[in-house]
């Protein structure tokens, strides 16, 4: 993937201008140039790159070249106990050009303490994963107060957090070695900190002065250590690593944000994880950065959710302890008219400034079709029927009653705020995260919820409506969506990666000569068909055109623009056009694009 983050080229800008002739893509109001990038090329980071053809471990041989790359080169995965299953999911992924890997991780909980000093869970019972932390026959809640009350009689524990995971520490994750360290028990490692509660995390390690009271953060971690392990994967396929940086604790009385109380904490126990990673992976080419899970909805009274202050608190540690590295946050959206919250595209758009206000460098928005929270349908489609798989979340309805907008209008208006934010001096990109599931389904993917299947035509216009605004598209998530039922999505990716899939065509002359771009995947050897009222013509791209297949550095890996001639003369004005595009083998895009020219 390229990791590329531009500065701002008003040349750029005025050739752009130059040469574009405007094309009404769907969606677009008035007359609106092709989305181009705003700043000149900075040279890029070498892609990753798989260490060997193959490997053998005890888990089997893996072979580390990809088989059918797609779309999505980006997928989230869940924790797994057994190693073997990590490298299995990475073959898998990346044999369907996946080159990034996103984790879902584990939140800081407040916690009760009983009166014998025993960790209790939310509803007041005992919290057996820390019952086996011990220390000389105490609790490691009253061990570690023992501790503090030697040093100054006065000292004392005044909250308790806990933190589980399946990664294990070194010693860059203590400050204070005389009452910080790790416990051994059984297959479990412990790591005891003690923390001041406004997150100042105190470096004199003064225990003795004057007495306080101090935050205890309990970690239940792993005898051996998750991450390394998936980034020396990351290395052998030449994959890239997001780890997840630890979830806030939310507020009670509103779970969509984060409790304010909590966060002098929460900011320390990130330090301390991101000062360990530097120790360790801060020259690790498969550590692409990290991963806040805590999502927001995107709306434009966002500024005000406190949870934006987790994230510009732990930018500023990342960029500290791991320069370079950017923090990936994937907010979702929810464009349904019938709601309070929903919110209209420039809405959305107005909520993507105030998240890369935060220092964030990936903003990676749910397409939120999935969830049924928007849909992907065109502007001439507005009267037609949702898709019936929509129903369970907006009922029987049309397109334009549901919702505000399609993801690709949605896509588009960030886009224009990421161009705007990137002038203004904000290193951040744009990506999609394409849902790859449906609301419901007879038989639900997950052990827990109702997400069914979804099939791959409908990722390929989930892809499609992504346009050329995003700078690369993931997708939530591999396990389970892409590997339930019978074809699972990742068998049908692999059966028919070949098909071309179209996500923008715009007017655009090449020398004197009137023609149409099309940008998309797999367009080598295609022909580029317009259908309008008086008739249909097929392109040749070979014949009559002529492809780019690494155009711009900013347009996701494997996008190509292709372009072929065509008179728009013949066209009446504001009439919608179809756009599709055959591939060389005959497959044909799934996803017909609908343009207009702009009256």
């Amino acid at each position: 993937m390229r990791w590329l983050f531009l500065v701002v080229g008003v040349a750029v800008l005025a050739l752009v201008a130059a040469v574009v002739i405007v094309l009404q893509p769907a969606g677009e109001e008035k007359k609106v140039a092709a989305v181009a990038p705003t700043t000149p090329a900075k040279p890029s980071q070498t892609a990753p790159t798989p260490k060997v053809s193959e490997f053998t471990d005890r888990c089997g041989t893996f072979e580390t070249k990809e088989k059918a790359p797609y779309a999505v080169t980006g997928y989230w995965i869940t924790p797994k106990s057994d190693p073997c299953t990590w490298r299995t999911q990475l073959k898998e992924i990346h044999d369907v050009g996946g080159d990034t890997i996103i984790r879902i991780g584990y939140g800081l909980q407040f916690r009760t303490v009983s009166a014998d000093g025993e960790v209790q869970t939310r509803d007041g019972e005992l919290d057996s994963l820390y019952k086996a932390c011990r220390e000389d026959g105490l609790t490691c809640h009253d061990a570690a107060e023992r501790d503090l009350m030697k040093a100054n009689p006065d000292n004392r524990i005044g909250r308790t957090y806990v933190y589980r995971t399946d990664e294990s520490f070194g010693p860059n994750l203590f400050r204070c070695p005389e009452m910080e360290h790790s416990v051994r028990a059984g297959k479990r490692t412990y790591f005891r900190l003690i923390t001041q509660p406004d997150g100042s995390d105190d470096s004199t390690c003064d225990f003795s002065s004057k007495g306080a009271s101090y935050d205890l953060i309990l970690v239940a971690g792993s005898e051996t250590d998750s991450l390394t392990k998936l980034l020396d994967l990351g290395d052998q396929f030449g994959m890239r690593v997001f780890p997840a940086l630890p979830l806030a604790p939310r507020d009670p009385k509103t779970p969509i944000r984060a409790n304010k109380k909590h966060l002098g904490t929460l900011t320390t126990l990130t330090r301390r994880i991101l000062q360990d990673y530097g120790a360790r992976f801060a020259d690790r080419a498969s550590l692409g950065g990290v991963y806040q899970p805590f999502e927001v909805q995107m709306s434009d009274t966002l500024a005000s959710n406190p949870t934006l202050e987790v994230y510009a608190d732990q930018h500023t540690i990342v960029e500290q302890e791991l320069p370079g590295k950017p923090i990936l946050i994937s907010p979702y959206m929810d464009a349904r008219r019938r709601v309070a919250f929903g919110q209209t595209p420039k809405q959305v758009a107005e909520a993507f400034k105030a998240l890369a206000k935060t220092g964030v460098g990936i903003i990676a928005p749910q397409d939120s079709r999935g969830t049924g929270k928007v849909g992907l349908f065109w502007p001439d489609e507005r009267d037609e029927e949702v898709d019936e798989r929509l129903r369970p979340v907006v009922g029987e309805s049309t397109y334009g009653t549901a919702y505000y907008g399609s993801t690709r209008d949605y896509y588009r208006e960030m886009s224009l705020a990421r161009d705007e934010m990137v002038q203004a001096g904000y290193e951040v990109q744009l990506w999609a995260n394409v849902e790859a599931f449906e609301p419901s389904g007879e038989r639900p993917c997950a052990p827990q919820g109702t997400r069914g299947k979804t099939d791959k035509k409908r990722l390929d216009q989930a892809v499609t409506m992504t346009g050329r605004y995003v700078q690369k598209v993931v997708s939530y998530m591999w396990s389970d969506f892409m590997t339930c039922g019978q074809p699972s999505l990742e068998k049908e990716i692999t059966a028919d990666w070949r098909r071309p899939v179209a996500v923008d065509a715009i007017r655009r002359s090449r020398d004197i000569q009137d023609g149409v771009e099309v940008r998309g995947y797999n367009l080598a050897g295609s022909t580029v068909s317009v259908e309008w009222s008086g008739g249909t013509r097929e392109l040749s791209v070979p014949q009559v055109g002529w492809l780019e297949e690494d155009p711009l550095e900013e347009l996701p890996e494997g996008m190509a623009t292709a372009w072929v001639p065509f008179d728009w003369t013949q066209v009446p004005a504001d009439e919608w056009v179809r756009v599709t595009v055959k591939g060389a083998n005959g497959l044909v895009s799934s996803e017909p694009l609908h343009v207009r020219i702009a009256a």
